[in-house]
């Protein structure tokens, strides 16, 4: 199965460089999707230009969703299939 799709907005960074998972466009992804998120699940994060893989982290600290990725992985977004998100499996939260 495919990670989980995304929108994110990667100029939403934390201190340690995880992308925040609480944008506008994130949460309207989540509930299209009917998903809740949760630690370790895999998932492909896009802003419509760049994509990354990573995981998802709770960051108890700001008390938000993130998304840990590889900043030297970071990737054109034209590459990416179309069908963004389309198999993804709900979660459970905190």
């Amino acid at each position: 199965m495919a990670p989980l799709t995304l929108y994110a907005d990667f100029n939403n960074a934390d201190a340690e460089g995880r992308v925040r998972l609480n944008g506008a466009g994130t949460l309207s992804d989540l509930a299209r999707l009917g998903v809740r998120l949760r630690d370790g699940l895999p998932l492909t994060i896009h802003d419509e230009g760049l994509a990354a893989d990573g995981e998802v982290v709770y960051s108890p600290s700001e008390g938000v969703w993130t998304a840990r990725i590889d900043w030297s992985l970071v990737r054109p977004w034209d590459a990416e299939p179309a069908a963004a998100g389309a198999d993804a499996n709900p979660a459970t939260g905190p």
